[in-house]
């Protein structure tokens, strides 16, 4: 159902870097690269994350409520993705645990302040 997700930024080579190291881990790899927009995906029908230069040539801001969700299919994988976001320059916007009875999610913040999180659902 979701094509892609973009967030903005202000540094795209910054930002670029980041995600490259991110999504490697998911082996996840650019498809769609210009001096303002790149996007990363698994694979040619699999939804992607890209990153933008505002089109309208305003600051990229982080939006209130605003948050990206990336999924995997164990927790082990949840808690390396979350700590390579870290290891890469990521804030902690809360460490990797179960929230409720079977979501378990970990949260943080990329280089621009975007909120992302890596989640599973685990069996009850």
């Amino acid at each position: 159902m979701i094509g892609y997700v973009t967030v903005g930024t202000n540094d795209i080579d910054r930002a670029a870097k980041f995600y490259d190291a991110l999504f490697a881990s998911l082996g996840a790899s650019r498809f769609f690269d210009t001096d303002t927009f790149i996007a990363w995906a698994t694979g040619p029908s699999a939804p992607a994350f890209s990153v933008t230069k505002p089109y309208d040539g305003n600051a990229a801001t982080v939006g209130n409520g605003v948050m990206v969700a990336i999924a995997m299919d164990s927790t082990d994988k949840v808690d390396a993705f979350y700590a390579k976001a870290l290891e890469l320059g990521g804030t902690d916007e809360g460490a990797p645990g179960l929230r409720l009875d079977n979501f378990y999610a970990g949260y943080f913040r990329d280089l621009d302040g975007n909120k992302l999180n890596a989640f599973c659902f685990t069996k009850k």
